[in-house]
C-alpha cells in the first residue's frame, strides 16, 4: 500500500468494526474525499451519519469532537492544514487536552486529530505549509504522532484511534503523495505509541527526525555511505510521548547527532531532543549536536519552498562538517 491507501485501510477497519468510530471534516464526503483523497469511498460505504463533511469551522469541528469523545464515542477529526490548528487551539489546549487531568483521570477524552503539514509541497504559501509540532507538544495531555512510510502511518492511526487521550496525527504532504509503497497488513495493525524505530542501522553519526525529513536523511545516508560514512537514522514516530531512550542508545554509540525537521528551527521540537542528548551524553559526545530546520521566517511560495525545508544537501553537509 502507498500511505493514502494505509491510512484508508485503517480507517475502514475502525468504522468497520467499532460503531463509536465516526470522522468529521471538511470535504471528507464523497465525492470529494477530502482534499488530499484520504477519505476517498468512506461515506459511499458507510453513509454521512458517520462520514460526515463538515462546514468551515475548525473551532466547532474540535468542539463536536470533544462532547462526543467525553459521551463514549471516538471521533476522527480532519483539520485540512495544520496552519488552521490557530482557529482551534482553545478547544485542544484548553480542553481537550486538560479534561483528563481534570477530571482525576475519570473522564477520557479519545479523539483524534488529522491534520496535514504543507511545507515542502510546493506553492501552498505561507499560510498553508506551516508544521506546528512544537505548539503541541508543549501542551501537557497531548499525544503528538508523525510517520514516514505507510506501514507506520496506518500502525500509528489505529493506535490513536483506540488511545484514551487525545491524539495529533501529523501526515507529512511529500510522504502522503510519495509513491512508495509497503507490505501493510490488512486489519488491526498497530505501533505503540512513544516507540521509535531505527530506519537505518549506522555506527559513525546519527540522524534523528520524523516525517519527510525521515526520506531525506535515508537519502543523505546511502550518499554519505559511498564516502565511507555509516549513518544511522532514527525514526521517532512519536513526539509525544518521545522515546528519549533509542534517541540515547543510538548516540552513545555513534557520538555524533543530527537533529533535522521541516519545523522553523528557532524553538523548535529538535531542541526538545538536541538538549536532552547533552544533558546525558555531553561527556561521550565527540561535536555538539547539530540541528536542522527551516530558517526563522514565514515559508515562501513557489520555488523558494525548496530551499526552505532542510533537505538531504543540508543533512550531507551537516554530517561532515561534524566528522570533519
Amino acid at each position: 500500500m502507498n500511505f493514502q491507501q494505509a491510512c484508508l485501510d485503517a480507517f475502514d477497519y475502525a468504522l468497520s468494526t467499532d460503531p463509536s468510530v465516526f470522522m468529521l471534516g471538511e470535504d471528507i464526503a464523497d465525492p470529494a474525499g477530502g482534499v488530499f483523497k484520504m477519505t476517498k469511498g468512506l461515506s459511499t460505504k458507510f453513509g454521512t451519519e458517520r462520514v460526515r463533511a463538515t462546514p468551515i469551522a475548525e473551532q466547532a469541528l474540535i468542539g463536536t469532537a470533544i462532547g462526543a469523545g467525553l459521551a463514549g464515542m471516538r471521533p476522527i477529526v480532519e483539520i485540512m492544514l495544520m496552519d488552521f490548528f490557530g482557529v482551534a487551539m482553545d478547544q485542544i489546549a484548553n480542553h481537550a487536552a486538560k479534561l483528563r487531568y481534570m477530571s482525576g483521570g475519570r473522564t477520557a477524552v479519545p479523539i483524534t486529530i488529522r491534520t496535514v503539514v504543507g511545507a515542502g509541497r510546493g506553492n501552498m504559501g505561507a499560510q498553508h505549509s506551516q508544521s506546528l509540532e512544537a505548539w503541541l507538544a508543549n501542551v501537557p495531555g497531548l499525544k503528538v504522532v508523525c510517520a514516514s512510510n505507510p506501514l507506520d502511518a496506518k500502525g500509528l492511526l489505529l493506535s490513536s484511534i483506540y488511545d484514551e487521550d487525545p491524539c495529533v496525527v501529523m501526515e507529512m504532504s511529500r510522504v502522503v503523495f510519495d509513491p512508495q509503497k509497503r507490505d501493510v497488513p490488512v486489519g488491526d495493525y498497530r505501533v505503540p505509541l512513544g516507540r521509535a524505530s531505527i530506519a537505518r542501522p549506522g555506527a559513525d553519526l546519527s540522524i534523528i527526525t520524523y516525517g519527510r525529513a525521515v526520506l531525506d536523511a535515508l537519502e543523505a545516508a546511502e550518499a554519505l555511505a559511498a564516502e565511507g560514512v555509516d549513518v544511522e537514522v532514527v525514526d521517532l514516530r512519536s513526539l509525544v510521548p518521545l522515546d528519549i531512550s533509542t534517541v540515547l542508545q543510538s548516540v552513545a554509540k555513534t557520538k555524533r547527532a543530527i537533529v533535522a525537521h521541516a519545523a522553523v528551527q528557532f524553538g523548535g521540537f529538535g531542541a526538545e531532543v538536541s538538549s536532552q542528548i547533552h544533558e546525558e551524553l555531553l561527556g561521550e559526545l565527540h561535536k555538539p549536536v547539530r540541528r536542522l530546520g527551516a530558517p526563522y521566517a514565514p515559508t515562501p511560495g513557489g520555488p523558494l519552498e525548496a530551499q526552505y525545508v532542510p533537505d538531504a544537501a543540508r543533512m550531507i553537509q551537516a554530517a561532515r562538517d561534524l566528522l570533519a
